[in-house]
């Protein structure tokens, strides 16, 4: 799987400056090349568990700069919460294996976590609004908050989650107000977005 998508991304349009197969060589890869993105499997060698995903959470701690695009078998969304927890200015995402099978949906998503968005799996999305609790802060929130909170952790930007949901941008501007003060993010706390799809993948 390496080896092709090193050629997919290439045939992207991108250059390839490393492709190796596990957390330590990838380490030490990042710190040669310094890269624009890393692209990394949550499971490396040696022992086949997170890995990669320790390595994305690692490279995302030590450098803000970089940004990080981790590939998944299954939809853990405790992987996708583990890997936001670093609060950077650098792009990040979390997807499955299988989206990259859907070429044009990957080339999008590879082009917009190097451009600094936040681009999380809708099956992932998924699972996280089929989950429940009580005492839940979302519960706070409308079923249309709830959609627009969604979309925001999907990585959507404002006019993309308008169009998507059909609404203005001006509307999808007053849900996110509504959606942090629901969720107690004050006003003076820069990363209020991030914070909120934290929450979002928490429950």
């Amino acid at each position: 799987m390496r080896a092709g998508l090193a050629g997919l991304l290439e045939r992207f349009g991108h250059t390839v400056v490393a492709a190796v197969g596990d957390a330590d060589a990838l380490m030490a890869a990042v710190r040669t090349h310094r890269p624009d993105l890393v692209i990394t499997d949550v499971r490396m060698p040696p022992g086949y568990t997170n890995e990669g995903l320790h390595a994305a959470v690692e490279l995302r701690t030590a450098d803000p700069g970089t940004a990080v695009l981790v590939l998944s078998q299954y939809a853990a969304t405790a992987y996708a919460a583990e890997l936001l927890v670093p609060t950077c200015r650098a792009g990040v995402g979390y997807l499955l294996k299988d989206r990259v099978g859907e070429i044009s949906d990957f080339a999008d998503a590879v082009t917009r976590v190097a451009a600094g968005e936040t681009v999380i799996d809708p099956d992932v999305v998924r699972q996280l609004l089929a989950r429940q609790r009580v005492t839940d802060p979302l519960d706070r929130l409308t079923p249309r908050e709830r959609e627009v909170l969604g979309q925001m952790a999907e990585g959507r930007s404002n006019p993309s989650i308008a169009r998507v949901l059909g609404i203005s941008d001006a509307a999808v501007a007053k849900h996110i107000g509504n959606i942090f003060m629901k969720l107690d993010l004050p006003a003076e706390d820069g990363h209020r977005r991030v914070l909120a799809v934290l929450t979002y993948l928490r429950r």
